[in-house]
């Protein structure tokens, strides 16, 4: 599974997978179910070796983390990408996905009255959203030679928003931290699944559990199911609930702006490039990514960004005020999977762990 593009990811179709925290859409249990037994490795190896391209999905992502809902039709100026990315936290989202191919997807998210789609073809690439009636055209860099895929042109911004994308990223982070096993067979979207439970060893953690529903046949990740300690439901969850395998018609992938549409052009740079690094850097001459500071190892982690690599001004939003409360030394976002803090120093630190263990990071300069 491509671990790229995510840095292309824009907000609004991005759902917030920080620190192990992710997500599933509710199981279909089905008791007549019955897979032949195979071990929490045997799971994982099944993951690792999918290898399903073309495919026709919906998807289901419902967040309760415990932030309040942001107000309907928030108008664009006072909200931009950071009122997108609190409303994909705080709202249910329906998504159809189609995959033609390593290079040929298309993620439309449906909201009200509204529509955002995100299309790769090839080297080209759309992203619009109905609302504003704006769209970015992508030039994507060339595949690299023997038909492998470039380091950031190879994975489409869809797959950051499916359950393959999600477990990857989480296979990605475990250790030694993680105790795995083998829950219950099930049916998730029509298909068999294995269920792969993932628990951290720490209790200093505010991930409860996860648990990876598993298609029986492919390997492929059907949906993700995130717990939150001490709570009995799902704090955040994505899944396939209608999947369907084969190639998609490949009109699906040729997108042509609506009439009076605003059009931006964005060519995207190759992983190393000059551009791209000029892109990374803040005004500093720094580049930001560098500066980026753990602290802690496994599900206690803690991440640190400097003041000097965030842009100037984001934590003045109106809408930050209406998720943010005072706390010593700074200010606290508190969700059921992650907390971040920010200092009075303009200082953020983020990890699934409770406020007292940032406040201490963030002293222990």
């Amino acid at each position: 599974m491509a671990r790229t593009w995510k840095r292309w990811l824009p907000a609004a179709v991005v759902p917030a997978v920080i620190a192990g925290g992710a997500l599933t859409a509710s199981l279909q249990a089905n008791a007549a179910v019955d897979l032949p037994d195979k071990s929490p490795q045997q799971l994982l190896e099944m993951v690792a070796g999918s290898d399903v391209h073309e495919l026709t999905g919906t998807l289901e992502q419902q967040s309760a983390l415990g932030l309040p809902e942001l107000p309907e039709d928030l108008p664009a100026e006072e909200g931009g990408q950071l009122a997108t990315a609190l409303e994909v936290l705080t709202s249910t989202h329906t998504a159809r996905v189609y995959r033609g191919g390593p290079d040929r997807t298309r993620l439309q998210v449906f909201d009200r009255f509204a529509e955002r789609d995100v299309i790769r073809n090839g080297l080209e690439g759309w992203v619009y959203n109905s609302k504003q009636n704006e769209a970015v055209h992508l030039t994507l860099p060339p595949i690299t030679e023997g038909g492998g895929e470039s380091e950031d042109g190879g994975a489409a911004q869809t797959e950051a928003y499916s359950p393959e994308q999600l477990v990857d990223q989480l296979l990605e982070s475990m250790t030694s931290h993680t105790k795995l096993s083998v829950g219950d067979d099930t049916s998730v979207a029509g298909r068999s699944a294995y269920q792969l439970v993932v628990e951290p060893n720490s209790a200093q953690t505010l991930v409860g559990s996860m648990v990876l529903a598993i298609d029986a046949e492919t390997g492929l990740p059907l949906n993700v199911q995130v717990q939150a300690r001490g709570q009995q439901e799902p704090a955040f969850q994505l899944g396939y609930t209608k999947l369907s395998l084969g190639a998609p018609d490949p009109g699906l992938f040729e997108f042509t702006p609506p009439a009076g549409a605003t059009v931006t052009e964005h060519a995207v740079p190759r992983h190393g490039s000059d551009a791209e690094k000029h892109n990374g850097k803040n005004d500093g001459g720094a580049d930001a990514g560098d500066q980026v500071t753990k602290h802690g190892s496994g599900w206690e982690t803690v991440t640190e960004v400097p003041a000097a690599a965030l842009p100037d001004g984001w934590a003045d939003s109106p809408l930050l005020a209406q998720v943010m409360e005072a706390v010593d030394g700074g200010r606290l976002i508190s969700t059921a999977l992650l907390n971040v803090y920010l200092t009075d120093d303009g200082r953020v630190f983020a990890g699934s762990v409770p406020l007292e263990q940032l406040q201490a990071a963030a002293e222990a300069r």
